[in-house]
């Protein structure tokens, strides 16, 4: 089968083309036709070396993958045929094995391309927003790009349960996406400082809730415009840099700040990540949620994929098909 490899950390284009076994599923295991796998900027800093517990070369990256059932293992209640989405290992691939456990149904109104991207930005926004957040109707919170694969989802979670959003992006296209999506306030954030935007719309007040998957500068910036007693969720870096929040100013201002990392919270606790699938599946099948597809490459295309992401071109997902 062919799949794409990556024998050394670097850039894009150490992801190369290669002819692997197709996989046996093992007991309590599916094989998985891939249509779709879904590109997370996770898969880009494992690429570069600078992901913490991330595999080492070489190796076949990615997180999830929807496609077709066509192999079983034992023990497993599953149908070859089914419509599924996986979140698995090694996804960047003409065939995938995953755990019975981590497969969702794919509704009949969705493509594979949309169901690709599913898990891993919903769940994670999900459980930031709520799980750890603990957002609640009224309150007001800020999405750092609100146009990504993590924002998007956020952006509709988050206005259908009530909330005021404000939104960050870089460009007009992306805010007018973000405002489609259930932003209430958008800000460009290379044009203005977004601490003193939000501030300005709040008198002063702030936002109850920041999602924070930018880390660097942003962190500290995040904190200036948090409303007392506010919460900030960190589930991410892309920036490259770790955020560092002052203490002093966690303490006089009783901010809480959480982190959040869907890979480790589903090897050590999935029944507590998974919790969110039927709110979410019912969300998708009435059609009150959107998955975004921004972009589509062939697979043999990865590289390029992956610089379309790190040149901040996309919108909402990108994903590869075999």
């Amino acid at each position: 089968m062919k799949a794409i490899e990556i024998q050394e950390f670097g850039g894009s284009s150490v992801l190369e083309s290669t002819d692997n076994e197709v996989p046996e599923p093992g007991s309590g295991e599916v094989r998985i036709a891939v249509e779709a796998a879904g590109i997370n900027f996770a898969d880009i800093m494992q690429r570069r070396g600078h992901y913490q517990g991330g595999p080492e070369p070489p190796y076949v990256p990615g997180m999830e993958a929807a496609g077709t059932i066509d192999a079983v293992g034992d023990g497993v209640n599953r149908e070859i045929g089914e419509r599924v989405v996986a979140m698995s290992e090694e996804t960047y691939a003409e065939y995938v094995t995953a755990n019975e456990a981590a497969l969702f149904d794919i509704p009949e109104s969705m493509s594979f391309a949309e169901a690709a991207g599913f898990p891993v930005q919903f769940l994670t926004a999900h459980n930031t927003l709520f799980e750890r957040g603990g957002l609640e109707e009224g309150e007001r919170m800020l999405i750092h790009a609100a146009a990504g694969g993590v924002g998007t989802a956020a952006t509709q979670l988050a206005s259908e349960a009530g909330a005021k959003v404000f939104g960050t992006a870089s460009t007009q296209e992306k805010l007018d996406l973000a405002e489609r999506l259930g932003v209430d306030h958008t800000i460009n954030y290379t044009e203005t400082d977004f601490a003193e935007e939000v501030n300005e719309r709040t008198d002063d007040e702030g936002v109850d809730l920041v999602l924070d998957g930018i880390g660097g500068d942003t962190t500290a910036q995040s904190l200036d415009c948090l409303a007392h007693f506010g919460r900030m969720v960190s589930y991410g870096a892309a920036s490259g840099q770790p955020g560092t929040p002052d203490t002093s100013t966690l303490l006089f201002n009783n901010y809480t700040v959480y982190g959040y990392h869907l890979g480790q919270s589903m090897q050590r606790d999935p029944e507590r990540v998974l919790s969110a699938v039927p709110h979410l599946t019912e969300l998708l099948t009435n059609g009150n949620l959107e998955v975004v597809v921004g972009e589509t490459f062939p697979l043999d295309a990865a590289a390029d994929a992956h610089e379309y992401i790190e040149d901040r071109e996309s919108s909402g997902k990108v994903v590869l098909e075999p």
